[in-house]
This record gives C-alpha cells, structure tokens and sequence, in this order.
C-alpha cells in the first residue's frame, strides 16, 4: 500500500513564541495566512478530520513522526489524536518519553493515519472503488506540554469507556493528564492512482 511521500509544501507555523524555533515576522505570518495551500487545508478540513476519525478508529491508533536529536526520524504510535474545527488538534503525552523529548526540540511533526478496516479494504477491492479516501498525513508544529483541560480530559475518558472495567485498561488509560496542541500547517491524502474517482480530493466538488 505505498504512495507518495512528499507534502504538498513544507511551510511550518508555530503555535507560540515558546515553541517556535526562530520568531516569526508579521510579514511571515500575513503571507502564510494568504498561501493558497493555507485555504485549501481549511476547505478540505471537513474531509481531513473524518479520514483521521475513521483510520484512527480502525487502527486503534495514528502515528506520530518526530525528529530524533541525531536526526533521525522517530515514528510512535499514539491512540489519543483529536482534531478541532480549526485545523488544529491535540494529544496526550502519556508514556512516550521519546515523543515529547524530540518534540521540546524539534516542534515539527507528521501525523499519519491510514484506514485498516477489514471491509474497508474488501469493499474496495470487490468493487474496484474506495467508498473513502484511505488516510491521511496532517504535517504541523506541536505544542509544549500542558494539563489538559476538563473537556479534554472527557473526550479521551469516552473514547475509552468501552474497555475501562478491564484490568489491563485501568492500567494503561486511568491516568490522562498532559496534552500537546499540534497546528496543522500542511497534509497530504494517502491515495492510488486509481479507484479514487468519487473520493476526496479526486472528486468533484
């Protein structure tokens, strides 16, 4: 299932002064805010945020990639991605030490999630058409950590309610405190070459 790689454009945004790697001028900012890329990303939101929906809750998670201090790139996988309506998102930093420690020092990030459902994939090979686009890859600058706020905090309790009486679930899922907001500058749909003809970003509009 490999598809092309290179992001549309590789502009970053940073989400504050704390975060950013060098400042950012006015001009900077004001020509980010008119690239063309910039609008599309928020026109295509609707359909971004429902592909990352649907692949995390079919993979159970999405993956993160991080820069390492050697530069090496660092993929983690992460179950507690969310989106907002503003081309923005968060996650909990919980266990991956890693994550967070490449992230304080190189705050650009890819997060990828990609549809494994199993009728998904049949439905598509059956019919010769995907009835939705298969992920996605959102690239951005994320946050530093932060305690996540009480609707943050009943997001993620929902999300794993399902499983929250088992032993390994209290485990590993009663301790959700910290986030980090992640501003998504860029992405790119996992497509073929084929097959995608009523899906976005193929479709028409």
């Amino acid at each position: 299932m490999n598809s092309p790689d290179t992001p549309a454009h590789t502009q970053t945004l940073p989400l504050s002064a704390s975060s950013a790697a060098r400042p950012v001028s006015l001009a900077e900012d004001a020509a980010r805010a008119a690239s063309p890329h910039n609008d599309q990303l928020r026109t295509q939101w609707p359909d971004i945020k429902k592909t990352l929906e649907q692949a995390q809750a079919s993979a159970v998670h999405c993956t993160i990639a991080t820069v390492s201090p050697d530069g090496m790139p660092h993929i983690t996988p992460v179950g507690t991605v969310f989106l907002r309506d503003d081309q923005t998102g968060f996650f909990f930093d919980h266990y991956a030490v890693a994550l967070g420690d490449n992230i304080d020092r190189n705050s650009n990030v890819c997060v990828c999630a990609v549809n494994v459902g199993r009728w998904f994939w049949l439905r598509a090979l059956v019919t010769g058409q995907f009835t939705a686009t298969p992920g996605v890859r959102l690239y951005g600058q994320a946050g530093p950590a932060r305690s996540a706020t009480e609707d943050e905090l009943k997001l993620i309790h929902d999300r794993v309610k399902g499983a929250s009486r088992l032993k390994g679930a209290k485990q590993l899922w009663s301790d959700f405190s910290v986030v980090r907001d992640i501003q998504f500058t860029d992405f790119k749909a996992v497509t073929y070459p084929m097959m995608m003809d009523k899906v976005w970003p193929n479709r028409s509009s």
